[in-house]
């Protein structure tokens, strides 16, 4: 065991353990030429860290990741200045990152080649200057906004760090803001529990221009008022992901699950999964989504740091491309590339 006395926080991020990932089973890469753009991972200081070496380590550890985005995280922000403006400074710092990555080389993954920052939608048309200052802050490499609506009454659970309140994606002044966002050419990247999916659904037909890119295969519960309910949850989940999938402006993220779906307790097993257990976990999601939204509309994601408390970068890619076995190169290619080329708009 790992000493822990306590089962996992599910819900919660902690600090990944170094000594207890370098107990990761070893195991080959797969499809070692295959490219990968990571879609989903963040930069910060607190947790134990994860800037752009921690990163770099991580894309470098076998697979070809030729190029990140980054997602808002609430780092970085300014501390002095109008509120709505301080999200702007996580923009100016982590294109700096990307610039400095960039001079690397072109043998180095491009990091953060696109940055998802965070700008209050419920601002309406008024977050237009906000938007604007991100663009020139992010040099070119600004790609959308993240707003996330995760919302739940126990507070177990926990809030995403914008859902304080239940119904964000059904305000209208939140909705003014993303066709304000959306006739500025950016995408939105939504983030709902799996009981909140009908307002994604009702945002994606209400909106119908927006790019919408759903976070984290949809977040499934499985830990607070869900634990032991792993049926009722998954014919929940999979009931209204059909609907989501009949939305044509929406595309999935996929992965992300480690700590809201509490597939297993990352805390308490004596080392990290392999990437065929990992599958095991995660196919029942995965599958299902690349059926209903076609390999066009889905792109894989690490969420590291955030996921590697549950394991390595090594094993989760082999995981995905385990769970991707049976698809066509021509899908393999959409899966882990293509749709993010496209939807993150990426050279």
């Amino acid at each position: 065991m790992n000493g822990n006395a306590e089962p996992t926080a599910y819900g919660r991020i902690f600090a990944p353990r170094a000594d207890w990932l370098a107990k990761t089973p070893a195991e080959a890469v797969l499809e070692p030429e295959l490219e990968i753009i990571d879609t989903h991972h963040h930069f910060w200081e607190t947790r134990g860290g994860y800037l752009l070496d921690d990163l770099l380590a991580d894309t470098g550890s076998g697979h070809n990741v030729v190029a990140t985005v980054f997602i808002e995280c609430r780092w970085r922000y300014r501390r002095e200045g109008p509120e709505d403006m301080r999200p702007v400074g996580e923009v100016e710092a982590v294109a700096e990152i990307a610039a400095r990555c960039e001079a690397g080389g072109p043998d180095t993954t491009r990091a953060a080649a696109g940055i998802v920052g965070f700008a209050d939608l419920t601002l309406g048309n008024r977050v237009a200057p906000v938007l604007e200052a991100m663009q020139v802050a992010g040099g070119g490499r600004l790609r959308g906004i993240r707003h996330a609506g995760g919302w739940h009454e126990d507070p177990v659970i926990g809030n995403s760090h914008h859902g304080d309140d239940p119904g964000l994606y059904l305000r209208q002044d939140f909705r003014a803001g993303l066709r304000r966002l959306t006739a500025m050419g950016l995408s939105l990247d939504g983030l709902v529990y799996h009981p909140q999916h009908a307002d994604l659904v009702d945002l994606a037909r209400a909106c119908p221009e927006a790019n919408i890119i759903m976070n984290h295969t949809g977040m499934p519960l499985g830990y607070g008022p869900y634990a032991g309910k792993r049926d009722e949850v998954y014919a929940q989940w999979r009931r209204t992901m059909s609907e989501i999938a009949r939305c044509p402006n929406v595309t999935m993220k996929l992965g992300g699950m480690m700590m809201r779906l509490a597939a297993y307790d990352y805390n308490q097993v004596p080392a990290p999964p392999s990437s065929e257990q990992l599958a095991e976990h995660w196919r029942p999601y995965i599958e299902p989504c690349i059926e209903l939204f076609g390999a066009e509309r889905c792109t894989f994601e690490s969420n590291f740091p955030v996921d590697k408390m549950g394991i390595g970068y090594r094993a989760l890619w082999n995981a995905f491309k385990r769970i991707a076995a049976g698809a066509s190169p021509a899908e393999k290619a959409a899966l882990f590339s293509g749709t993010a080329r496209r939807v993150y708009r990426l050279a």
